[in-house]
């Protein structure tokens, strides 16, 4: 590898090669991160926490470049046509590759218009989504500046989003004209509010009149209290502006989002607050993983500068080895090094590979709810007619894993022509890749950033260091925060990754990682087959198997179980995502002439760190399901019961004479009892691992099957102390 990946290489990984118009919006969010943004926190605008004019600039910035627009539809002033979740996810990258404040100010708007988006009535969606594009020339109009006000203080920073102390009820309601509403939230942690002038609040009903909970729309001209409250003293991304505002305002019943219907007297929201969150939080979440994946891929390049010039001003002259390479003469910070980059590569494969799922996935959901309003299903009903599509979706999956040739090709095109079908299955998909994302992205994301920090030494940690390091480290801490922190996440997946569907597909991937092994050995991929099938076999285990105590394993409130399987997930889920791109980059980059010299180079490489990454992947897979299958076992104590397996030592020599050399052979691989009952000093007689012989095996050949993964590691280092990177990075220190 000559040099860096640029744009060309990204944009074969990621899936973007053919979207002009996604390439622009990469050029546009990337010019305002490496200019005004850069120049912001290079001058000290992280240093207080209120929100200054220096601040509200970026506002102008995000409006000219089309950022701000990139979330609306055409026909409410934006340009990109079609589902836009990769194209929110590439904009957020670019900002936070720089600084996530300025890309959380960013997409905290979108987050606030975003329950009126997916949930709000066609006239709300109309009225807002206009109004918060950006004013054309020769327009007087105020533009609208969204929040979104879910948590509330209980107490500190809220995080749990079923609770509400924000409450609702009927102010005025006469007959025959539209209710009026009064509204009173205390929000926490709610960012934009420094100059937000339309909030979404999720409320709960403090009247008998109307029902459950629901969100609604706050304008900051509406009767009542709108305080935006005092800023939130954050250590991080501080580039975005929290408050904890206080509402108490009265509205008219049409600002309950996504409408209302009335049933004997009393208004019932056609969305409970749950619901709109839920169809929010789980194409939000995605985006925020990708904002810590930034991080790590921001990273390499300071770290490599820092690397090569850390003795020069010293002993070496220009050409020798301690001039031109520094520390990088050292093998520990290149593998160290290796292993940020390998993170951060999986990371932003796997957030991407979410992105563009979702941008599949939207137009099907569309479909599936105007197919069950179309045939009025709700509640039983729907989920009824939901199973039978359920049903099919399980043949698709079976009969398309089947061999080519054994196929009922024809029942197989008749199924991929339902988009119900299609649709439960990406669903399916969707409800892991999304917490999973959010998940290992920002949670060994941290970690991760924590190792780049260091790796820079004392440099790291002080407000000049090159890539703003040390910020980006105490920011990922946050982000692993935002929209539910990790036991949101692993609580999520614990319940979405027992889904018969997508454990079907789990098990083709299993099919697809051996195949692909075949063709591409050095990815690592037979490693990660391997581990697959660890995982999966243990998840079944844990299902049926009970502890010591006869309790059952696999529960939801068992979370010593459930969440370091989701946890073990996250890692496969990764690394298979970095494989299947850095395929695509060696199927695809030979059309592109741009990378016809660098290609081979860049695959190699990326080989090398897909098989660090998958050897890491199934280290932490390995060990958390020995732990699992073995850990809920009671070990056995040198009683009566325990030893009635052990040899006796009369035993052995009374068989001596039969069997020569039984009587040494037992004594080095199993227990002997002596005449006196004494017994080799450890806690007890050896486990028997009786039933469990498949998982042995298993864990044996994964062990085996990290044959080489060193050498690829060897291999990664080398490439790093012979990169091009540029004299100075392309935004301010």
């Amino acid at each position: 590898m000559q040099t860096l990946p640029g744009d060309e290489v990204r944009q074969i990984m990621w899936r973007f090669s053919d979207r002009y118009d996604l390439a622009m919006l990469v050029q546009s969010a990337r010019t305002v991160a490496r200019g005004p943004v850069a120049r912001l926190v290079a001058e000290g605008g992280r240093n207080s926490h209120e929100w200054t004019p220096e601040k509200a600039a970026l506002l102008n910035a995000f409006d000219e470049s089309g950022i701000t627009a990139a979330f609306l539809d055409p026909e409410y002033g934006g340009f990109l046509e079609g589902p836009k979740n990769l194209a929110l996810a590439l904009a957020a990258f670019e900002l936070a590759w720089v600084d996530a404040g300025a890309a959380t100010c960013s997409l905290a708007g979108n987050l606030g218009l975003a329950p009126i988006h997916e949930r709000g009535t066609p006239e709300q969606r109309q009225h807002y989504m206009s109004l918060a594009a950006p004013p054309k020339p020769g327009e007087t109009r105020r533009q609208i500046r969204a929040a979104f006000a879910l948590t509330e203080p209980l107490p500190f920073v809220g995080v749990e989003t079923g609770m509400l102390s924000g409450k609702v009820r009927v102010a005025e309601w006469t007959p025959g004209q539209e209710p009026m509403l009064q509204v009173d939230k205390r929000g926490r942690f709610i960012t934009n509010m420094g100059f937000a002038n339309v909030v979404t609040v999720a409320v709960d009903s403090d009247d008998p009149r109307l029902k459950g909970s629901c969100m609604v729309i706050l304008e900051e001209t509406d009767p009542g209290t709108f305080d935006r409250g005092v800023p939130t003293k954050k250590l991080v991304h501080q580039l975005s502006s929290t408050n904890d505002p206080v509402f108490s305002q009265k509205v008219p019943a049409s600002r309950i989002i996504g409408g209302y219907t009335v049933r004997d007297g009393v208004i019932i929201p056609n969305y409970s607050h749950g619901e709109i969150i839920e169809a929010v939080f789980r194409r939000t979440r995605v985006t925020v993983g990708l904002m810590t994946a930034a991080k790590l891929l921001s990273a390499v390049e300071p770290v490599i500068l820092y690397q090569r010039r850390r003795f020069r001003g010293g002993e070496g002259a220009p050409g020798t080895p301690r001039y031109e390479l520094g520390l990088q003469q050292k093998e520990d910070v290149l593998h160290r090094l290796v292993d940020v980059w390998a993170a951060g590569e999986a990371s932003a494969s796997l957030g991407f590979a979410a992105a563009r799922l979702f941008d599949e996935l939207d137009p099907l959901e569309k479909q599936k709810d105007r197919f069950l309003a179309e045939k009025g299903l709700t509640g039983r009903a729907a989920f009824k007619a939901m199973a039978a599509v359920h049903t099919d979706a399980l043949e698709l999956l079976a009969l398309s894993g089947k061999p080519e040739g054994r196929r009922d090709e024809g029942r197989i095109a008749a199924l991929r022509s339902q988009p119900l079908v299609n649709f439960v299955i990406l669903d399916a998909l969707a409800n892991v890749l999304c917490p999973a994302c959010k998940l290992w992205n920002t949670g060994h994301g941290a970690n991760m950033m924590r190792e780049a920090v260091s790796l820079m030494g004392g440099y790291g940690v002080t407000e000049d260091c090159p890539g703003f390091l040390g910020q980006k480290w105490m920011d990922a801490q946050l982000e692993a925060t935002y929209e539910g922190p990790e036991a949101v996440q692993r609580l999520q997946l614990s319940i979405t990754m027992t889904n018969e569907l997508f454990l079907a597909q789990f098990q083709q991937w299993i099919g697809e990682m051996r195949r692909l092994a075949a063709e591409r050995p050095g990815t690592g991929a037979c490693t990660l087959a391997t581990a697959m099938r660890l995982w999966l076999w243990t998840l079944q285990h844990v299902q049926k198997a009970t502890d010591a105590d006869g309790a059952k394993l696999y529960h939801k409130s068992r979370q010593g179980v459930t969440f370091p399987l989701a946890d073990a997930l996250c890692w496969l889920l990764a690394a298979r995502q970095f494989i299947l791109d850095v395929l695509e980059l060696e199927q695809k980059g030979p059309a592109n002439p741009a990378l016809a010299e660098g290609l081979a180079g860049f695959v190699s490489f990326f080989s090398d760190l897909c098989h660090v990454q998958s050897a890491r992947a199934a280290g932490e897979v390995g060990r958390i399901c020995a732990e699992l299958v073995h850990g809920y076992n009671r070990h056995p104590a040198w009683d009566a019961a325990s030893c009635e397996g052990c040899y006796g030592a009369e035993e052995l020599q009374s068989l001596e004479g039969i069997i020569p050399g039984i009587d040494g052979s037992a004594r080095a691989y199993a227990d002997v009892v002596e005449p006196n009952a004494s017994h080799p000093a450890k806690a007890g007689p050896c486990v028997s691992l009786s039933g469990l012989e498949a998982f042995v095996r298993l864990r044996a050949k994964l062990d085996s099957c990290l044959t080489g993964c060193r050498l690829a590691k060897d291999r990664a280092a080398e490439a790093l102390t012979r990169v091009m990177t540029r004299e100075a990075l392309d935004y301010p220190a």
